[in-house]
């Protein structure tokens, strides 16, 4: 006897994942003074990418999972937060906003790896709901950090062109303030740490 599942049954909505203190990643910056951590965990396989349903590897994009951790008791401003990913070539790259973003994703032009098995595509310009309502609840969005807690989202890097965008590569933070709008001293994030960090089971 053959199940029928509805397609609206089969597919699943996204779910950002549960963020550890930011210190528990591999990637992370700690201010102990300041008591504030910062961590970013690049989604760069296809394991970890299972989560989204568009496949941002093939338009050149990486997700980069953003953690900041304020273990402090007062809480910390990131409305004037930028981050930058500088690769070993001196590259910067700054996270794209979501109206590049959707441009990014709705142009077929975009994709840069050729797919072996020819599968229509999508016209320009046409994200689907779910895929606009994945992108907008996977963004990082906060924009400040209550203390004892952890705030988190996703970033998303155009590594078009760049090849091992992650080795010998940093992500700088500025822009973070105390309570009483003091800036903290910059994090500054080596990727290398996550690259060499032990593949769990």
């Amino acid at each position: 006897m053959t199940l029928f599942v509805p397609a609206v049954l089969a597919s699943k909505s996204f779910v950002r994942p549960e963020a550890k203190p930011a210190f528990n990643y591999p990637a992370h910056d700690l201010h102990r003074d300041e008591k504030v951590s910062i961590a970013a965990d690049p989604y760069d396989t296809a394991a970890k990418s299972k989560i989204f349903s568009i496949d941002f590897s093939q338009h050149g994009l990486l997700p980069v999972f953003f953690i900041v951790t304020n273990d402090g008791d007062q809480p910390i401003s990131i409305t004037r937060m930028e981050v930058t990913m500088i690769t070993a070539n001196r590259s910067k790259l700054t996270p794209l906003g979501m109206d590049d973003l959707y441009r990014h994703l709705s142009n077929p032009q975009a994709q840069t790896r050729p797919n072996p098995i020819p599968l229509p595509r999508k016209a320009k310009g046409a994200l689907s709901k779910k895929d606009m309502d994945e992108l907008d609840a996977s963004q990082f969005a906060a924009r400040a950090v209550e203390p004892h807690t952890t705030q988190s989202g996703f970033l998303f890097f155009d590594i078009g062109g760049i090849e091992s965008p992650l080795r010998g590569a940093s992500i700088d933070v500025t822009g973070v303030s105390d309570a009483k709008g003091n800036e903290l001293m910059f994090f500054e994030i080596p990727m290398d740490n996550y690259l060499n960090a032990p593949v769990k089971p």
